[in-house]
């Protein structure tokens, strides 16, 4: 073992931890891992940022674009909201439609946009129905991941292996390739959850009035402005209650006129009476401080922090929202768009305390307190999404065909070899722009950049495993190891590995670490290592176990899961994935 193996391993191993445990974000984490090959020379520097500049990045951002061109012209929303329009009022027919159109869509793009457009659709028909949600989410979840091995724009992932397999003079993996594999996979997986999944499916009531599902009550209080208080005269703003006591301001009682949801420039006056959200012996520790008095405890419902024109509303953080790794207390949303955040619910928790210091997080769901029409103006511009609400009415949206034929027309173009993926991808997206379906303004700020800098980064990490001997010097322990065994049991091997890392790190670096130490093993025992390959594209988007994957945790909330429903729901069909895979990839693409 050389000192270059044993750094890489160390940078390895260190990248593992930060993954796992989400110290920093999985960017950071991968441009850290990029810079410390650079400084090690781990790799050539002419090598360290081509990746950038390979097919598979350019396929990937391309790829990006025109699913976000197809989001926005309505595409998606017209094809969701026609299929389940129709069997609303069938609960059994609306498990099968909600995993079946999620994959359906998954199949053709990421699978947590699929799962984040059907989130708001399947809670309102659950409320209307009333079904309990948590018997839908986890299954719309697991049905968008299911179908990412159905063609090779499922998931990045698939192009990532692809673009791995170039490098060892492979051909790379085309359009429907997987789909032998991938088609099995859905169909399994959708029965298992219809037959065995949705019976171990706990159902966890939540309740009607959503002031009491978040515990509102026990936070609220009602305090009057004193004649001496230093506060009379001041805006809210001006007040520090929330940027120095922690206090949120709900509502304000002034002469018999009820103020809801008031604005940061509003002028407190001696006799006003505030509904506020804060602990009851947090404010008798200030009140004489602050020149206040405590009224009785508060009791309210639902109804007493809405109007006609102030809504109580629950909200998801959607995946590429700006508002994630953000503070609200930065975001100023009182200020800027008149919302204020009652409470915010992270998986199985409810959070109360300091929400203006708590960053947000992608599948947080917020209840907040606004005008109607500004927290639709910020779902529009995919902020969040509101939760509860639906509208199954089909919009005539102009250029909703014409994105959707140019989609087709590039998938086409590749299908039948005419140009090569990433030309027929560029092609796409050079027409979406000149046809004015997206801009480049709205593309840009569709496009994930963080996985665009993870997928390039550990795609150096992946030349380095090559250039250092690493990926050879594993496989050869491997060899000596399991060398006699049979090469079904080596395949078993790699994907169950496969599995337990992607579990808490990204799919596509969970290939780019294995994947290369597969192919040199394949090679060491004269297998095919195309096997190897597809084996571990299925296994890197096998993320049923955790709820870490991001189609799973814009549900995990929701649903009100706890993380080993997960693990008991996910485990078997894991199972289900690898008994078919295992049968099915060494047929399809033979060992020898």
């Amino acid at each position: 073992m050389t000192v270059q193996i044993i750094l890489l391993l160390v940078i390895l191993s260190t990248a593992l931890v930060f993954f796992m445990f989400e110290w920093l974000s999985v960017d950071i984490v991968a441009l850290a891992v990029l810079l410390a090959l650079v400084l090690f020379r781990l790799i050539p520097l002419d090598q360290a940022f081509i990746s950038f500049g390979s097919d598979t990045v350019v396929l990937i951002l391309g790829l990006l674009i025109l699913t976000a061109t197809l989001t926005r012209t309505g595409v998606v929303e017209i094809i969701g909201g026609v299929l389940l329009k129709r069997l609303r009022g069938d609960p059994n027919r609306l498990l099968w439609m909600v995993m079946g159109s999620a994959a359906g869509m998954s199949a053709f793009m990421s699978n947590t946009a699929a799962a984040a457009f059907f989130v708001p659709i399947v809670m309102g028909l659950t409320k209307r129905l009333k079904i309990n949600a948590s018997l839908l989410l986890m299954p719309l979840a697991f049905a968008a991941i299911l179908a990412s091995s159905v063609t090779l724009v499922g998931t990045s992932t698939n192009i990532v292996v692809s673009g791995i397999l170039t490098q060892y003079g492979l051909p790379p993996i085309s359009m429907f390739e997987l789909t032998p594999i991938g088609l099995p996979i859905v169909v399994a997986g959708l029965l298992y959850m219809v037959t065995i999944g949705v019976r171990i499916i706990p159902q966890r009531n939540s309740q009607e009035d959503l002031t009491v599902e978040y515990n509102l009550p026990s936070y609220l209080t009602e305090i009057s402005i004193m004649s001496t208080s230093p506060l009379v005269g001041k805006t809210l703003s001006e007040s520090g209650l929330g940027r120095d006591l922690d206090i949120t301001v709900l509502r304000i009682v002034r002469d018999d006129d009820i103020l809801l949801a008031p604005q940061a420039d509003e002028r407190l006056e001696a006799g006003d009476v505030l509904l506020v959200e804060a602990r009851r012996d947090e404010i008798v520790k200030v009140k004489d401080a602050v020149g206040i008095g405590l009224a009785d405890e508060y009791s309210l419902s639902e109804k007493d922090l809405q109007t006609e024109d102030i809504q109580l509303a629950e909200v998801i953080l959607l995946p590429r929202s700006p508002f994630i790794g953000r503070r609200p207390r930065v975001l100023k949303l009182r200020d800027r768009f008149g919302l204020q955040i009652l409470a915010i619910n992270r998986h199985e928790h409810t959070i109360h305390r300091k929400i203006s210091q708590i960053p947000l997080r992608m599948g947080d769901v917020l209840l907040v307190q606004g005008p109607h029409l500004n927290i639709s103006m910020l779902e529009r511009n995919n902020t969040f999404r509101v939760i509860g609400t639906l509208d199954t009415s089909v919009p005539d949206f102009s250029r909703a065909r014409m994105s959707m034929a140019i989609f087709l027309g590039a998938l086409l173009l590749a299908t039948f070899n005419m140009v090569s993926l990433p030309v027929a991808v560029l092609v796409g997206v050079v027409l979406v722009f000149l046809t004015n379906c997206i801009t480049p303004e709205e593309a840009y700020r569709e496009v994930e950049w963080k996985a665009i800098i993870l997928i390039g980064s550990m795609l150096a990490f992946g030349s380095a495993m090559e250039y250092t001997g690493t990926a050879q010097y594993l496989a050869q322990k491997i060899v000596q190891i399991v060398g006699n065994a049979n090469p079904i049991w080596l395949l078993s091997a790699f994907f169950g590995l496969t599995v337990l890392l992607t579990q808490p790190m990204s799919n596509q670096a969970a290939a780019v670490v294995v994947l290369p130490v597969a192919i040199q093993t394949a090679l060491q025992l004269s297998l095919n290592p195309r096997t190897f390959a597809i084996m571990i594209a299925v296994a890197a988007s096998t993320s049923f176990i955790t709820p870490l994957e991001p189609a799973c945790l814009i549900i995990y909330g929701l649903g009100h899961y706890k993380f080993f429903d997960f693990v008991k729901v996910g485990s078997l069909l894991t199972i289900v994935v690898f008994l078919i895979a295992i049968f099915l990839v060494p047929i399809i693409w033979p060992l020898i």
